[in-house]
């Protein structure tokens, strides 16, 4: 009886909307609305039920850490600040190995560049680009002679335009690799002179005139000490 009962098509009833002389306060609220509003409200009274009641069986010597590393800002818990978390020599060893990590990638870039200048006869040192042509007697080879003064000799066969493309695309991949080498060696240099700054000893920074080779970078010199 249940599915033929389901099988009678029934009016679909709508909830009515809001009456033209009540427009000035809104939409009418419908029933998912008030549904959703009452558990919102429901959820803020239970959380506040839960606080007080945990608030009233607090035990008074109750601690733990965070109770003496945060403090309150305008009614907010803020830690403090972790600027000195690591040790130096923690410092020491973490830089070290961000210096490791830079090295290896410009090794790994360096045997790129290598392997793509090999495929594209490097970009600087280009093959000749003279034609050698055989004549059969020398009235030809005056002839050729003079066509390749006047420029006027037979072009070589056209490359494909999809060679030309990846020949193309190639050049630019092996100028950038070039160009991020470049950098990652200037990374490299300013992070192993942090390096040595963080170590112990005592050093001073020279001024422009007691540079010998002027450069824009800082010039340190350390103070000799005797090895035991």
């Amino acid at each position: 009886m249940s599915s033929l009962r389901n099988a009678i098509s029934r009016r679909a009833h709508k909830e009515r909307a809001q009456p033209e002389s009540r427009k000035k306060f809104g939409l009418l609220e419908k029933h998912k609305d008030y549904v959703e509003r009452a558990k919102a409200y429901h959820k803020k009274e239970e959380t506040l039920r839960r606080l007080k009641e945990e608030a009233a069986f607090r035990n008074p010597d109750e601690f733990y850490f965070k109770m003496i590393k945060t403090r309150t800002v305008d009614g907010v818990h803020k830690l403090e600040s972790q600027a000195n978390k690591y040790t130096p020599e923690v410092l020491l060893l973490m830089k070290t190995q961000d210096i490791g990590y830079i090295l290896q990638k410009v090794q790994s870039d360096k045997k790129k560049i290598e392997k793509l200048t090999a495929t594209l006869h490097s970009l600087d040192n280009r093959p000749s680009s003279r034609h050698v042509y055989f004549a059969e007697d020398r009235e030809e080879a005056k002839e050729i002679q003079s066509c390749s003064k006047s420029g006027t000799m037979p072009a070589s066969e056209d490359i494909p335009d999809h060679i030309k493309r990846k020949t193309t695309a190639s050049y630019r991949e092996l100028e950038a690799r070039r160009n991020r080498v470049n950098e990652l060696e200037k990374t490299y240099t300013d992070m192993a002179m942090q390096k040595e700054l963080q170590k112990k000893g005592r050093k001073r920074k020279l001024r422009e005139d007691e540079v010998a080779c002027p450069t824009s970078k800082p010039v340190f010199q350390w103070r000799a000490e005797r090895k035991r």
